[in-house]
């Protein structure tokens, strides 16, 4: 499918819903303290027209409607409405003057049904951290967010461009992939509106779909489960709107990008208890990575039904289809003198070939309903149905090449061949009591509930696979230079050599054609099915007494995982406890200190996936059999929300352990142990918001020393932990200029990125190398037009200002993840 087909729909979904108007409605919305109220709702309604628009950055608004009588409504989160009947002559304007909203006590809906109102860098509230509405500054826990607002405003179409400005937080690679408070995540698993998915994300997702990204700090497995020490990543959809807002959007730029999205939300009824949310995007984009591409096309359409105020239904569906390349990184020469050079190969090789394919199918069904039987007594259910597809086919380096002698030869790559498919389903389901009680000041929020996951791969899983070398009677096997009689033999350039089961791929002489893969000698692998299933109870208490409040969350977890299901079935069962006491004290009423302990557990089953230390067990054996990942979480901390509520800002100090690591050879499964044991101590700092009113930022810094505690490899003991940075910043600020009259309707963005040195973070005992990747510092730079006669921003945006070289991360010296050079990217939205 190619982007022109959609054009002449978008076009005049564009044009065709503009509406031309005689008067000019403006006014401008601000607070007790007189500062600008951006994203405030303004309708503008009578019996023949319904209008509706959000302030600006200046908190200003501007509608053009035809002359008449109309009801003027202002609404905004955490304000009291206001409304004034008023009546439009026939001239050409018509300013309501400055309109100043008192402060209100609307209360968080218990559960996230209605889309998120305000339309900034901050999210002040989470749902999923407690599986309840929690304010974030009652929190004692770190949770960074990354809004919508955001996400455009860098034009971070893709999920590590989001979430790349938050605190700790490091692209370990190319992937969807990360290290998070100096801890390389283990687990595949995606968290999609607080509950667990099961996919790779090997292709980049698509970002339009989500109103905001939550980083989640430490383990949290009291909330989801198994849970990734260092952080969760948790991707909240958008969700309909009381009023209308629709929006399309276009895109192009380098490496032959090219995008489409429209969000359309509203009423579907007079009475507003129906509403509704369609998301869609279309993404074709090449990549300066050598044949390397992700087009992809994504379908969100969401329902909410709320008749009253104590009844809800959300009912949502994603289809993700996604088609490209799996990019597995630069390979660069072997060591050479004992030393790699990361120059000896430009950032853009690759060694896939033309004809190499990925592909994923992925359909996502998500229902909601919260009942509450009393306003102090109420009741959640949730549940989600995932299933996903995977086709791939792929060349990726295997190893070193050696000679006869088995002496490496730098300049090639020995090669490997993958043709596997998988099919996985995933069931999801959450139901809880909660029950409030308010008295005086003291406040106590009770919730019991219970979570079950169900993930199946399923039968018809299996690989094509042609790697190492050819023996004489016709197998593949590592090579053993003391028995090279036992290995065919070929002479390249006057060197005896091993046959290869794949050609080597000469990194000095490139090719990326299409390679005829019938002629390797693939051997045909099954990959067993799978069943695991996960159990848990869980009771949570939030009281507060004053201004001292706790968090208490004990959580029981049984989890089975059955190996070759519905064959030679292996049946492995494990449990455990998992606590979190956390303690708030406001110290005044913007600023609060906490402290928490956290515990994390994770089966074995849910980590090896993006492992390849552990790669043998994707097909051979169950991972369950060894004690699953524990690790615990210390933090102490301080929040403070300022200028009432438009400034956000964290600072947090951290220790997390993680033990119970699956380490050992992949060749050889009974060498794989737990003997693993690792630690990350540090401190972060977060700050977001409005620090003028026409000037929005946010800013990050953590330090992180992590280290490796225990290992198989004596030599790692006492180092650091590969993928984590121990420095860590990030900048990204966007200026309007409202003052100025010849400039108005100007906006400017400027953001930079400072990641200190870091060691590739794969490393088995039979291949110890690893590369220290260099520190990097990268600019970015925006340029927005919003004309004031029509609701359409043109963006301009530039990523690595000046076109540096830098890693983002690696796996190992033959899988590196180049980051982008200097590229372009050309964005119009229009809003009506």
């Amino acid at each position: 499918m190619k982007l022109f087909r959609l054009l002449p729909t978008l076009l005049f979904i564009l044009f065709g819903s503009a509406t031309f108007a005689q008067v000019k409605v403006t006014g401008t919305i601000v607070d007790a303290e007189n500062t600008p109220i951006v994203g405030a709702t303004i309708l503008l309604e009578n019996s023949e027209n319904n209008f509706g628009k959000l302030t600006n950055r200046s908190g200003q608004f501007e509608i053009d409607a035809p002359s008449g009588n109309y009801n003027l409504e202002v609404r905004y989160l955490g304000f009291q409405s206001y409304k004034k009947s008023i009546e439009i002559g026939d001239g050409s304007t018509f300013d309501v003057g400055t309109i100043q909203l008192e402060a209100g006590t609307e209360q968080l809906q218990t559960v996230e049904v209605v889309g998120r109102v305000r339309k900034d860098y901050n999210s002040d509230y989470s749902f999923s951290a407690t599986k309840i509405a929690i304010k974030n500054k009652e929190l004692p826990q770190s949770v960074a967010t990354v809004t919508k607002e955001l996400i455009d405003d860098r034009l971070a179409f893709q999920l590590p461009d989001a979430v790349k400005t938050v605190s700790s937080v490091s692209a370990t690679g190319l992937y969807n992939h990360y290290n998070i408070r100096g801890i390389t995540q283990a687990d595949d698993g995606q968290m999609l509106n607080g509950m667990r998915t099961r996919q790779y994300y090997f292709l980049q997702p698509i970002t339009s779909h989500l109103e905001r990204v939550e980083v989640i700090k430490g383990p949290s497995s009291v909330t989801f489960s198994s849970a990734d020490p260092g952080g969760t990543v948790n991707m909240v959809t958008k969700k309909p709107l009381t009023e209308k807002r629709n929006s399309v959007s276009l895109t192009t730029g380098s490496f032959g990008t090219l995008r489409a999205t429209a969000d359309f939300t509203g009423p579907l009824n007079d009475s507003k208890t129906l509403l509704y949310r369609f998301n869609a995007a279309f993404q074709e984009a090449d990549s300066f990575r050598d044949v390397v591409n992700n087009n992809a096309i994504l379908i969100t359409p969401s329902l909410s039904y709320i008749p009253n105020d104590k009844t809800s239904l959300n009912v949502e569906m994603i289809y993700n289809n996604a088609e490209g390349n799996l990019d597995r990184g630069q390979p660069i020469f072997g060591a050479i003198n004992g030393e790699f050079d990361l120059n000896s190969t430009p950032i853009t090789r690759n060694v896939g070939a033309s004809n190499d394919h990925y592909k994923t199918k992925e359909l996502i069904f998500m229902a909601n309903f919260s009942q509450k039987f009393t306003e102090d007594f109420g009741f959640n259910a949730q549940f989600m149905k995932q299933t996903w597809d995977e086709d791939l086919a792929e060349h990726r380096v295997d190893g070193t090449a050696v000679d006869i002698d088995g002496n490496v030869i730098p300049t090639l790559a020995r090669m490997r061949y993958d043709k596997r498919q998988q099919f996985w389903e995933t069931d999801n389901f959450s139901a809880y009591f909660n029950y409030d009680i308010k008295k005086n000041n003291i406040t106590n929020k009770l919730l019991v509930g219970y979570d079950a996951t169900r993930w199946e791969r399923k039968i018809g899983a299996g690989f094509l696979r042609a790697r190492r070398y050819l023996t004489v009677d016709g197998g593949q096997a590592n090579y053993d230079p003391t028995n090279p009689g036992n290995f065919q033999q070929m002479v390249v350039d006057g060197v005896t050599m091993p046959v290869p089961a794949v050609p080597h791929f000469n990194l000095e002489n490139p090719f990326n054609g299409a390679r005829n893969t019938n002629s390797y000698n693939l051997a045909e692998l099954t990959i067993p099915a799978n069943l695991n299933t996960s159990n848990g109870i869980y009771i949570q208490n939030q009281f507060k007494i004053g201004k001292l409040s706790a968090l208490v969350n004990l959580r029981y977890e049984w989890f089975t995982d059955i190996f070759d299901y519905k064959n030679d079935e292996e049946e492995f069962k494990t449990s455990a406890f998992v606590p979190r006491l956390g303690v708030t004290y406001e110290i005044t009423d913007d600023i609060s200190a906490y402290t928490t302990y956290l515990e994390g557990f994770q089966p074995h089953t849910n980590t090896v996936s993006l492992s390849p230390t552990a790669e043998g067990f994707f097909w051979a054996a169950s991972p369950s059999r060894f004690d699953p990942l524990e690790s615990s979480l210390i933090e102490v901390g301080a929040k403070g929300e300022f200028l009432n509520g438009k400034i956000f800002a964290n600072f947090a100090i951290f220790n997390v352990t993680q033990k119970n690591i699956l380490l050992g050879d992949t060749y050889d499964l009974d060498n794989l142990t737990t003997r693993g044991e690792q630690r990350s101590r540090g401190f972060e700092a977060d700050i977001s918001g409005y620090i003028l009113p026409n000037l929005q930022l946010t800013a990050s810094y953590s330090y992180t020393d992590a280290t490796i505690e225990e290992d198989a490899v004596a030599e790692f003991i006492g180092a650091r932990i590969g993928g984590a940075p121990k420095h860590n910043a990030n900048f990204w600020g966007r200026y309007d200029f409202n003052s100025i009259s010849f400039l108005k309707g100007i906006g400017v963005g400027l953001g930079a990125q400072y990641v200190d040195e870091r060691f590739t973070w794969y490393n088995p005992t039979y291949d110890t190398n690893r590369v220290l990747l260099p520190e990097y510092t990268i600019f970015d730079a925006a340029v927005y037009y919003k004309p004031s006669y029509m609701n359409m921003q043109l963006s301009l945006k530039v990523n690595n200002l000046f076109n540096d070289t830098y890693w983002l991360g690696g796996l190992n010296p033959s899988r590196l993840g180049p980051g982008a050079p200097r590229n372009i990217l050309l964005n119009a939205t229009y809003t009506f």
